[in-house]
């Protein structure tokens, strides 16, 4: 069995979420064969739902078309380090796999602040890898997420 990121989808929806004026952070959920269950950006501002980040989003609608509240075959693919919401809510609903861009020193759950998972409950839960992809795709979010953010607060 050969890898497969999904991390391009992701970034496919950042940039259609900063062009939204959105915060630019997509996600993406896949099975355990490779088929996407759902894609979206972040829309709280569209929807006026603080609740309304990619992975919320994603998690809701592979949950509503899979007729569960878990996901413990799926792999999550986000661009930004989750929040210490979205990962709780990861958590949660039992997702596989979580795999994300860049690291957010400021709010994220994940290996900053809360860092969610190490306070997990049930060991037989295995999200297995939980690092940033490097390279090219953590510096794409980092550009796309500073040009925004710049664009939309001067």
């Amino acid at each position: 069995m050969t890898f497969r990121t999904f991390m391009d989808v992701a970034l496919t929806e950042a940039r259609a979420a900063a062009t939204r004026g959105e915060v630019p952070v997509g996600a993406v959920i896949v099975n355990a064969d490779g088929v996407i269950l759902a894609q979206a950006g972040n829309r709280t501002r569209e929807l006026n739902d603080p609740s309304a980040h990619a992975e919320m989003l994603v998690i809701r609608e592979a949950c509503a078309k899979l007729g569960v509240e878990r996901l413990e075959n799926a792999d999550l693919y986000v661009t930004l380090e989750p929040c210490t919401m979205c990962a709780a809510v990861i958590s949660a609903a039992r997702v596989r796999r979580l795999y994300y861009a860049a690291s957010d020193p400021k709010s994220g759950g994940v290996e900053q602040g809360a860092r969610v998972f190490t306070h997990n409950p049930n060991p037989s839960q295995t999200r297995g890898l939980r690092w940033p992809l490097r390279g090219r795709g953590r510096s794409h979010v980092k550009r796309i997420f500073c040009h925004t953010k710049m664009r939309a607060f001067p």
